[in-house]
């Protein structure tokens, strides 16, 4: 497979894919219909797979010759998938929290000195370790 041959290719239908892996398009219908690749529906009803779909074909057929059952592939992708979700949620809320401290912080070193102290006696030490953590997590 030469990827220079997809560039510009945003969708390919099952045809296309089955002429680019080599894999039966009965093979690629039995593989969504049980939840192992996605596909986009046209309105005249087409399917549509991503360029994303040839890697994971790929990945599907090594993983078969190991002897892997489709159940056991499928699963495994699916905790792949909730990983993903999971970091990515955990960086959006990384990105709130920056932002709120940030802006508690320019908060502070705008009050005066009396009142910064005051502010600083009043956060609890494990919020102070907590926020330590996310500024080097963040950074």
């Amino acid at each position: 497979m030469v990827w220079s041959d997809l560039i510009g290719i945003e969708k390919l239908r099952i045809g296309e894919l089955a002429e680019k892996t080599g894999i039966t398009r009965r093979t690629i219908d039995y593989y969504t219909t049980l939840g192992l690749l996605q596909a986009e529906r046209s309105a005249s009803n087409y399917r549509y797979y991503s360029i994303e779909m040839i890697e994971k074909l790929q990945l599907i057929e090594e993983k078969k010759a190991s002897g892997m059952s489709l159940e056991a592939i499928k699963k495994q992708f699916e905790e792949v998938q909730i990983e993903e979700v999971d970091i990515q949620e955990l960086r959006l809320q990384m990105q709130y929290l920056e932002k709120e401290v940030t802006h508690l912080i320019e908060q502070i070193n705008s009050e005066e000195k009396a009142t910064q102290h005051n502010i600083k006696q009043k956060v609890s030490s494990e919020s102070v370790a907590l926020m330590q953590s996310l500024l080097l997590l963040i950074t």
